[in-house]
């Protein structure tokens, strides 16, 4: 399985599509069945105690598990999240947050994998996301 999309096209579609997703992520890299996003954190996504809030993490798993969706099967914007399961495992540190997502199986309506999130100077995975996208229909 290959991308059929590269980063700087998914960007420009991302752009497109949700004008209103205001955060800062960068693509760092796309290969087979795989992606990785990193978010800058700030301020406003911290909770009291100087943690990264759960919503901050929800987020970017999806938005990581879009992006490799979207490099597999093109620019569709109702590619659609219909199950998450995330489980919070360490304290994420303010910083620079790492998503690790990857493809299990892409069938013609469902798209199914997970999401390992990485904060930077923590040791091992702050939280994992399993997640499962509906594609739309092929014509």
């Amino acid at each position: 399985m290959k991308p059929v999309m590269q980063k700087e096209e998914i960007e420009s579609f991302l752009g497109k599509v949700f004008p209103q997703m205001n955060i800062s992520y960068a693509i760092t890299s796309l290969s087979s069945g795989a992606a990785e996003v990193e978010l800058y954190t700030e301020d406003k996504h911290l909770r009291p105690g100087g943690t990264i809030s759960g919503p901050t993490l929800f987020s970017l798993a999806d938005l990581a598990f879009y992006v490799v969706t979207l490099a597999h099967i093109g620019p569709e914007a109702l590619t659609v999240t219909t199950n998450v399961n995330i489980n919070f495992m360490r304290k994420p540190r303010p910083g620079t947050l790492r998503a690790q997502a990857r493809i299990l199986k892409l069938g013609r309506s469902l798209c199914v994998g997970d999401v390992l999130i990485f904060s930077e100077g923590t040791e091992g995975a702050v939280a994992h996301a399993n997640v499962t996208y509906a594609l739309p229909p092929q014509t």
